[in-house]
């Protein structure tokens, strides 16, 4: 064909596809006159992706070798999630926080926080598994045994109280808000003081355990970790805390948020004493139900406003905001009757048996009776009769009632005043102890899984809490950066314009996330468990040609990020720790 260059240049375009694989297509360049035109010659999408790499190599002239005879791969080690953690802790600047000198201790603190984010086991367990990973090569620190992360725990414990300090003046601002709350967690021996009976948190009655207090700031950002022994009660915890705050951190004017378990009355009267310190806390339903019988908190007071403040002379020099959230008034009045209508099933059989003479005694019957009022916890609004012959029994309706007027309603009770902060962020504030409670479920979780305590010595157990409080400062800072690739609402500036008293609703762009369960481009989205794991695809080998001398001429090889892990990792690159907006 007159006017047209033979010397053809074939290559291989990739054609993006929005919802699938890309398309590759095996192309001509060619020339007609002084235009350079393409014409496709084959579509090659079928083939895998490493038969296309193999094609390019071949169309760029260069030999194919097979990868095996020239060098070969002597160790693999993970490396994503090493890579990962390593790179949040260095901006964290954790490994300053822990010590100004480098040390050995040091590194191995740095390599347990570590691995208990990737790999959460006990420390002789821990030992063994970071060998397979590049985590302690880096840091140094490979040859290391259980009895060398065992003393490196004891000089972790030693620098307790200076690195809390820092955190503090990291990340609470004086006249700012810090929430507190306490969990406890089982033990497994007997030997350790700390373990006693106590209130179970886990659901394990009867099991010895240790109870820890947590402290954040407000967006649930850990800052200190207190020990006690696992029969210490709620409030009893309290003021210690507030010694902290204002000794060890320094801060003059702060504002306190603790359940209505934890800023107990006995506790407030303390807290009047302790000139800068404000608290928000919440009534019982005792004391909400003194409050509605005396027709100061009426359901007809929620008809245009979901919430409203008043003063009641049983509370001087406090602020009460009542609040009322008609969906869960609906989701309290269903699981009543529920619970109601189970009583009364389970009930039924048992009094059938002891009309048959099968079941007969005061004794008896009431232990079977007990049993059911037991599970089901409505024993309060049933009136029994239990004789040696019989048993009978009854709803107490106007005991029902009287609870089912208090469904949906609970009072703020703050001493906050209103020129400082108003009603809507008060509410904010207290319900903001529900980020206490998710680092309470992320420490007990498969993430950190701070329990069982295996430890036999109280220091060691002390270190072995801080140092999962340490994990999960680590761990929240990159569920931070990582919002975008998870199942995470990124609109978290919405929270302070929302209706504080309604139920939390996710943004348009969250529940989006969770209907499609994937990005625009076709990426899955991630749980932050998921994309630890999809990290952990990225591993360091070292290769040696295979005609080297022996020792000698090594190379190390990591595998290339995909886009999503190179996202990830890029994210975790702007962390960056600053203290809390305030409301």
């Amino acid at each position: 064909m007159p006017g047209v260059g033979y010397d053809a240049d074939m290559h291989i375009d990739v054609v993006p596809n929005r919802n699938s694989r890309p398309a590759y297509l095996l192309r001509e360049s060619y020339r007609v006159g002084d235009k350079v035109k393409k014409r496709t010659l084959a579509n090659l999408s079928s083939l895998s992706d490493e038969q296309i790499a193999a094609l390019r190599i071949v169309l760029q002239g260069r030999p194919l070798v097979p990868a095996d005879s020239v060098f070969e791969v002597l160790q693999s080690r993970q490396h994503g999630q090493a890579m990962a953690v390593s790179v949040a802790m260095y901006r964290l600047g954790i490994a300053d926080l822990l010590g100004s000198r480098s040390s050995r201790q040091r590194s191995l603190v740095l390599a347990m926080i570590a691995a208990r984010i990737i790999a959460p086991a006990t420390k002789l367990a821990t030992t063994r598994w970071w060998h397979g990973s590049t985590l302690v090569e880096d840091l140094g620190v490979a040859d290391a045994n259980e009895d060398a992360v065992y003393a490196a725990m004891d000089w972790l414990l030693e620098r307790q109280d200076s690195i809390e300090r820092r955190l503090a003046k990291r990340h609470l601002p004086e006249n700012g808000v810090v929430l507190y709350d306490l969990s406890s967690s089982y033990f497994e021996g007997s030997h350790c003081p700390l373990a006693k009976l106590g209130y179970s948190r886990d659901g394990k009655p009867g099991m010895l355990q240790v109870n820890y207090g947590l402290m954040t700031d407000v967006r649930g950002c850990p800052v200190a970790v207190s020990v006690f022994p696992g029969n210490t009660a709620d409030p009893s915890t309290l003021m210690p805390q507030v010694r902290r705050l204002k000794d060890d951190f320094a801060l003059a004017q702060l504002v306190l948020v603790g359940d209505r378990g934890m800023i107990s009355g006995k506790a407030i009267t303390q807290l009047r004493d302790e000139e800068g310190i404000d608290w928000i806390t919440a009534l019982k339903s005792g004391s909400i139900r003194r409050l509605v019988d005396q027709g100061v908190v009426q359901p007809g007071l929620f008809d245009e406003h979901n919430l409203f403040e008043f003063d009641h002379l049983d509370y001087p020099d406090e602020r009460l905001i009542a609040c009322r959230n008609p969906q869960l008034a609906k989701l309290r009045a269903h699981k009543r009757q529920d619970l109601l209508s189970a009583t009364e099933r389970h009930l039924e059989p048992i009094r059938q048996r002891v009309k048959a003479g099968r079941l007969s005694g005061q004794d008896k019957i009431g232990v079977a009776v007990g049993k059911v009022l037991n599970k089901y916890k409505m024993g309060k609004h049933f009136q029994l009769e239990i004789e040696d012959q019989a048993l009978r029994y009854s709803r107490k309706t106007e005991a029902i009632a009287a609870e089912a007027a208090l469904d949906g309603i609970y009072i703020i009770r703050t001493s906050v005043k209103a020129e400082r902060m108003d009603d809507a962020d008060c509410v904010r504030h207290y319900k903001a102890l529900a980020n206490v409670e998710r680092a309470f479920r992320t420490l007990k979780s498969v993430d950190l899984k701070i329990r069982p305590i295996h430890h036999r010595l109280e220091p060691r157990v002390r270190a072995h809490i801080f140092l999962c409080m340490l994990a999960y400062y680590v761990e929240w800072h990159m569920r931070e950066a990582w919002r975008e690739l998870l199942f995470a609402d990124e609109d978290q500036a919405a929270k302070r314009r929302r209706d504080p008293v309604a139920p939390a609703e996710r943004s348009d762009a969250a529940l989006a996330k969770i209907a499609t369960r994937k990005h625009n481009d076709g990426t899955p989205i991630h749980s932050f468990a998921t994309l630890m794991a999809d990290l952990g695809s990225i591993v360091r080998n070292t290769c040696q040609p295979r005609e080297a001398a022996a020792n000698s001429a090594k190379f190390d090889l990591i595998t290339t990020p995909n886009t999503t892990q190179a996202r990830a990792l890029q994210l975790l690159e702007g962390i960056k720790p600053t203290a809390a907006t305030q409301m």
